[in-house]
């Protein structure tokens, strides 16, 4: 099942759960990430359906690969036979695309300014969001002519901060470069809040709408969960402008 909405300026940003695809136990079943052990037949049939259940052609999704730093990368086409490139954010001003960011507890962040047809997906985990990746995203699509103040960011199923346990040493390190992102468990023990974090990087660089999540992965038998399940299937969130080229 996939979540999508739109707003009144033509941005589209979507969400999928687990359910609705191909893949067997333990990624059962719309597992839509390709490095995770699952069938490359099954994950590939999971991409086609959820990109047309979108109306979005499959073969203009564009993914990255995504190793929990701070690089965005600028996406004109699909990457075709060229290597996917390594970064945590991809930037668009083309309208034909659609840009797909895989998640298991991290935080998905969807970014749009219609007005200057500018569209943005970037993965935060701790280490990205530590590193600052939210607002390395903002800084990239100012360049392509976006502005902050009328971007919307839109944050996906993630693990909360009530659920992400951390060594204390790990918390206070984490909290001495993102304050808000300082959490406790519902049980009293030290956590970061990801989400946190990367809502307040956003404010910061001038982005005034800033929406989600909406659920907690670790707590949602509905959404994946790398810290609950171990082996398991990863979530999309994808963004895109109405019209084309």
């Amino acid at each position: 099942m996939i979540g999508h909405r739109t707003t009144a300026n033509g941005a589209h940003f979507a969400f999928t759960d687990r359910w609705g695809g191909v893949s067997a136990v333990p990624y059962d079943s719309l597992n839509l990430g390709g490095a995770v052990g699952d069938d490359p037949a099954a994950v590939l049939a999971n991409r086609d359906r959820a990109a047309r259940a979108l109306g979005r052609d499959p073969g203009r999704a564009v993914w990255m690969n995504q190793v929990h730093g701070r690089d965005v990368v600028l996406v004109c086409e699909p990457w075709g036979a060229a290597p996917v490139p390594d970064a945590d954010a991809m930037v668009t001003t083309r309208r034909d695309l659609t840009l797909g960011v895989l998640t298991a507890d991290c935080v998905p962040v969807l970014l749009a300014d219609p007005a200057a047809g500018v569209a943005a997906a970037a993965h935060a985990g701790r280490p990205g969001m530590t590193a600052g990746i939210a607002t390395a995203v903002i800084e990239t699509m100012i360049t392509q002519g976006a502005d902050p103040s009328r971007t919307t960011a839109v944050l996906g199923p993630s693990i909360c901060g009530k659920c992400y346990e951390v060594p204390a040493v790990m918390r206070d390190e984490v909290a001495a470069v993102e304050p808000a992102a300082y959490a406790e468990t519902s049980w009293g023990t030290p956590a970061v809040d990801v989400a946190a974090g990367v809502r307040a990087q956003l404010l910061r660089a001038g982005v005034r709408a800033v929406q989600g999540p909406a659920a907690c992965t670790l707590e949602s038998a509905d959404h994946f969960s790398y810290r609950r399940d171990g082996a398991t299937g990863r979530l999309a969130g994808y963004v895109w402008l109405d019209g084309a080229e």
